[in-house]
């Protein structure tokens, strides 16, 4: 659906846009990440057609951004950072507004307007003026506005800004079921919200793409040594030596030992070997209660740290 090649965006001498090449098919989540200033508003701005690229291309849906503008904008639905919304206007206007603008036929208005309140969660405001609305509410408008013409491609910038948890729970099953048969690109900085939302990462660096792939297996790349959190309950106080013993094991970290025998641990062991069967039968063998035992991997935070921090 969306083709990006060998984009350039230069300002002067800086390039904010760098090279940058990747693709996003239909029924794609993609979470863009990126550290301010890394070139992903600059790249989103051209995909959107707010912007020109220097050189290289972006096609969406087989046709081309430059030539071809106003095709593209009306398949992409934008969400940016901050909703452009009129706050004079009520919230069931404003849609109408929005619907006029986007060429939706005026006999579709009342059903569509119906589907995108019940799914935006918006009855409860529909007659409000958006200058009187919460924030999250205003968000909910400005995702409205985005989803109003029913665009194939869906570019949603910090989307769940200022919502609930609650609220946020419920937009992260809405990317999710229309990500079933839409294009998306998430673009955000709260990282389990990619995680629990989007089925690949690409980030961004400098103007060039850094990393491409699932959050699992970026997590799984970066990830170096084997960690295996421990916890135990013993009286023993040789424990730390015992884990050492084992093969493969190459550091003990005891991070927490309370008197009622309550011991906690991680394991940095050798990259490639799991040692849970052989750190469950060691516990056996020395009577050990073993409370709690897990592999653990780099988290998304911090792969995303080691890309983009010099």
């Amino acid at each position: 659906m969306i083709r990006v090649k060998n984009l350039t965006k230069t300002y002067g001498q800086l390039k904010a846009v760098d090279d940058v090449s990747f693709d996003v098919h239909t029924g794609d989540i993609l979470g863009f990440l990126g550290p301010n200033g890394a070139g992903k508003t600059t790249t989103v701005r051209i995909i959107t057609c707010f912007l020109p690229p220097t050189s290289g291309w972006v096609e969406v849906d087989g046709l081309n951004v430059f030539d071809h503008s106003l095709e593209v904008r009306k398949k992409i639905g934008y969400l940016p950072e901050n909703a452009p919304l009129y706050s004079e206007m009520n919230v069931l206007d404003f849609l109408h507004f929005v619907m006029s603008v986007r060429g939706v036929p005026k006999e579709r208005f009342g059903k569509r307007t119906k589907e995108i309140v019940e799914i935006c969660g918006l009855g409860s405001v529909i007659q409000r003026s958006i200058g009187e609305l919460s924030k999250g509410f205003r968000q909910r408008v400005g995702l409205a506005q985005a989803m109003v013409h029913d665009p194939e491609v869906l570019i949603l910038d910090e989307p769940t800004s200022g919502l609930d948890p609650n609220q946020i729970a419920e937009i992260r099953s809405l990317i999710k079921k229309l990500g079933k048969e839409k294009t998306v690109i998430l673009c955000t900085h709260i990282l389990p919200e990619v995680e629990a939302t989007c089925g690949r990462v690409l980030i961004i660096n400098e103007g060039k793409i850094v990393a491409d792939g699932s959050p699992e297996e970026l997590q799984s790349s970066f990830r170096g040594k084997e960690q295996i959190y421990l916890e135990l309950k013993t009286s023993s106080v040789d424990v730390p030596t015992k884990l050492a013993n084992l093969e493969n094991v190459e550091k003990v970290e005891e991070i927490q030992s309370s008197g009622d025998g309550l011991k906690k641990f991680n394991l940095q062991c050798a990259k490639g070997a799991d040692l849970r069967e052989n750190i469950f039968r060691l516990a056996v063998e020395n009577n050990w209660v073993l409370l709690e035992m897990r592999k653990q991997q780099a988290s998304l935070e911090e792969v995303f740290r080691q890309l983009t921090t010099s």
